[in-house]
């Protein structure tokens, strides 16, 4: 399997792993984030964070399809697969500077990176072969192992760069490794030359007249319309309606309809004998968009739940891979075990109120405030001033950092109120104030000095209830980084993937029935039952109160991989195998669509998740689930007759 390859697939695998582990890194941490608020996260609510998550993960995977079409009319792919990852590196460093204005352009620079890098990659990996070649599968499973191993890493990467560093490290980390990826494809650019194509229009190839006109335009016309008309300050749609559902959700899914419409109507230009074909793609493209729904919430609810309510106290972890462990503050312990050793009360200041909590905790104080606690400090507290810029830091204003807070002249606060009637509070910095600043409150006790966390009375009564066991002073206990257990995917992929084709080689030789359709279908069911599974586990958590074991997580991955496998790669052949030769790119851009839609609907549900009981929230999304698997059952025996009939 591993020889007789041409030279320049290990290139691409090289290059696609750091660009991978790059996209993943993204995908495990953008939700926690935006919405952290105890270790110099942005503090944005829940919904909104979540909001964000499902805009970016919707475009990062409908541009693949642009970018494809832009490859193949006018810059070949070596070339787009370069621009793609100068957009992604620029994208990570300007995610980097910490500022808003930099946060959301560098999103937009990670979409734009990914249409350019995405498709023509994987594409440079088939022309590597001559059509027919025995070895072009296996080339393509060592291309993907690539993929997995750099999802894999990815949130280890992470894990370990804001443990030691700051969040803001993680994109630098990101970045660099995509340089990397970079930097291999520029050293290999005349062995990748027969991977290449010579761009320009193709007999039969869609105008990009056509496309831009009777697609993109209409959907962007509508669904801008739509955005502004949805804001509350139009009056026109209740504010109780887009309190659930934002406005940039509506605007999506109304500016969806005319993309939905146009392939709808594609059959009408196909000629009798290519109709099946392309209507059978239809209930494929919901296939794929809702599976990719339920796998897409591992960066957004699944993450939540892992976060939330996932017991993450692991000796092994902390001891043994202390990278991996970061330390669980205050908001932890909310529905943690009594035995769980909490922070010493000492380790502890309760002086401030929410906001000013929040302050402390995004690491975004005003001038005025900072003033108000050092007033209020205990005697024993006091506020120590950490050197800016590149001044050499003591070996103990290195410990103090990590709690410390930058001040600024003025801050501006955002509060709203959440679905159970919390307070919710973002605490934001102009893009050109100046940093006056960096302090932390440091405690002298029992002869030792270390910084202490400020805290609202309430958060230290609840804390310390029950009177759970304590750690030293000044110590916090460490807890497997939420985002860790995202890999587990990307881990069973590479583990199921051989069993899974045994498993269906076995069935072919037994003559079992079980047709491509078959697969999706069952691939549907088994998703079903990973997110049935998590319902139990709300249920096992006494719906939030209580943390539950990661099992439950594993559990959930585990399943859901196989339904990946089941529904994935087979839908993909379908596409390819299904459309008329002509019809090709706008039909695969079809199924960029679905999963775009798919996407968004995952961050959608995360910002629901906080309205709902566990329990109802996965039960709802098994049930949608059950739907589309029931609308595939019904429409197995027209699939399995166009199926056959392209010898698909």
């Amino acid at each position: 399997m591993l020889t007789g390859h041409p030279k320049g697939l290990y290139r691409l695998f090289f290059i696609e792993m750091w660009e991978r582990l790059a996209f993943y890194t993204m995908v495990g941490i953008l939700l926690l984030y935006t919405i952290d608020r105890e270790s110099g996260g942005l503090g944005y609510p829940k919904v909104t964070g979540n909001e964000i998550y499902g805009l970016y993960l919707a475009f990062v995977y409908f541009t693949p399809y642009l970018g494809g079409l832009i490859a193949d009319r006018f810059l070949g792919y070596r070339k787009s697969v370069l621009i793609g990852g100068g957009f992604f590196a620029t994208g990570f460093f300007l995610m980097s500077l910490g500022m808003r204005w930099s946060f959301v352009t560098g999103l937009v620079c990670l979409c734009v990176g990914n249409g350019f890098f995405k498709p023509n990659i994987s594409a440079m990996v088939g022309n590597l072969y001559e059509p027919g070649d025995p070895k072009r599968d296996a080339g393509f499973n060592i291309f993907y192992m690539g993929i997995n191993i750099g999802a894999f890493v990815a949130t280890f990467l992470a894990a370990a760069m804001r443990n030691q560093f700051n969040w803001e490290s993680i994109f630098v980390a990101a970045g660099v490794g995509m340089l990397i990826g970079i930097a291999i494809l520029l050293a290999s650019w005349r062995t990748l030359a027969p991977a290449d194509r010579e761009p320009g229009m193709q007999p039969g190839d869609t105008p990009f007249s056509e496309i831009f006109g009777k697609i993109l335009i209409p959907a962007i016309v509508v669904g801008v319309a739509t955005y502004f008309l949805c804001l509350p300050k139009m009056g026109i749609v209740p504010e109780s309606v887009t309190k659930l559902v934002r406005p940039s959700d509506i605007a999506f899914l109304v500016g969806a309809i005319p993309i939905i419409l146009f392939f709808a109507r594609l059959s009408k230009k196909a000629e009798p004998d290519e109709k099946p074909g392309l209507l059978a793609l239809l209930p494929i493209y919901v296939a794929g968009g809702t599976f990719f729904m339920v796998l897409h919430l591992n960066g957004s609810a699944m993450t939540v739940w892992a976060n939330e309510n996932t017991n993450r106290d692991s000796e092994f972890v902390a001891n043994t891979l202390p990278l991996f462990a970061g330390e669980a503050f205050p908001a932890y312990y909310g529905n943690a075990p009594q035995d769980v050793p909490r922070p010493n009360k000492a380790t502890l200041v309760p002086i401030v109120n929410e906001k000013q909590a929040n302050m402390f905790g995004q690491k975004r104080m005003d001038e005025a405030t900072l003033a108000t606690l050092t007033a209020a400090l205990p005697s024993d507290v006091r506020v120590e001033r950490i050197p800016l810029g590149d001044a050499e830091l003591t070996e103990a204003q290195e410990s103090w950092k990590r709690l410390a807070c930058d001040v600024y002249e003025t801050v501006e606060v955002e509060e709203i109120t959440g679905a159970h009637g919390e307070r919710e509070i973002t605490v934001k910095v102009s893009d050109t104030a100046e940093k006056k600043a960096n302090v932390a409150f440091v405690r002298t006790h029992e002869g030792k000095e270390f910084a202490a966390f400020l805290v609202t009375p309430e958060r230290f009564q609840e804390t310390y209830a029950g009177n759970p066991p304590e750690l030293e002073p000044g110590a916090f206990l460490r807890t497997t980084n939420a985002e860790l257990y995202q890999s587990l995917n990307p881990f069973f992929v590479v583990v199921f993937t051989p069993l899974i084709v045994i498993f269906f080689a076995f069935l072919m030789r037994r003559n079992v029935d079980f047709s491509t359709a078959r697969k999706i279908f069952a691939g549907m069911v088994i998703t079903m039952l990973a997110v049935l599974l998590m319902a139990l586990a709300g249920f096992m958590s006494d719906n939030g109160a209580i943390k539950v074991t990661w099992l439950w997580l594993v559990g959930f991955y585990a399943i859901v991989t196989v339904g990946e496998l089941c529904i994935s790669p087979m839908s993909l052949s379908l596409v390819t195998k299904l459309s008329p030769k002509r019809f090709v790119g706008l039909t695969m851009g079809g199924w960029f669509f679905a999963t775009a839609v798919g996407n968004k609907f995952s961050g959608f549900l995360g910002g629901l998740q906080s309205k709902m009981e566990p329990s109802w929230f996965f039960l709802v999304i098994a049930a949608g689930v059950g739907v589309v698997a029931l609308f595939i059952l019904v429409l197995l025996p027209k699939l399995d007759a166009a199926i056959k009939k392209y010898g698909a």
